[in-house]
């Protein structure tokens, strides 16, 4: 099955050997988005939130450039550099996504590019 790569300039370029996401039929498998400024490459300023909801807002813009809405998304990876933050990034999810909701796994990791607090991946079902 032939892979169809994503781009968009309302996301963060990749900054390595790698597409923003790939479709392949009907599915849509994101790369994880950090906390970058499309604009200007730069992690945004502020805790948590502020980290969390870049992350979002970059990966709601993959979706659209793939054709579709956050209400596609199938699953979403969220990783954390502090659990203790989970809470936070529920609430800021609880912004982006309505019921029913995606499938979801939390991870702690010791650390995330560019020294983020947060990333976010997905898998999404078109059509």
């Amino acid at each position: 099955m032939p892979r169809t790569p994503i781009q968009t300039d309302r996301a963060p370029a990749a900054i390595g050997p790698y597409s923003q996401a790939t479709r392949a039929g009907s599915t849509v498998f994101f790369s994880g988005q950090i906390p970058l400024d499309p604009a200007t490459g730069e992690v945004v300023e502020g805790g948590i939130e502020a980290q969390a909801r870049r992350a979002f807002d970059n990966l709601k813009a993959v979706a659209e450039a793939a054709g579709g809405s956050l209400a596609d998304i199938a699953r979403v990876g969220l990783y954390l550099t502090d659990l203790s933050q989970f809470a936070a990034v529920n609430a800021v999810m609880a912004e982006y996504f309505e019921s029913p909701y995606p499938a979801r796994s939390t991870i702690e990791v010791s650390a995330l590019p560019k020294g983020v607090l947060f990333e976010v991946d997905a898998v999404m079902v078109l059509g």
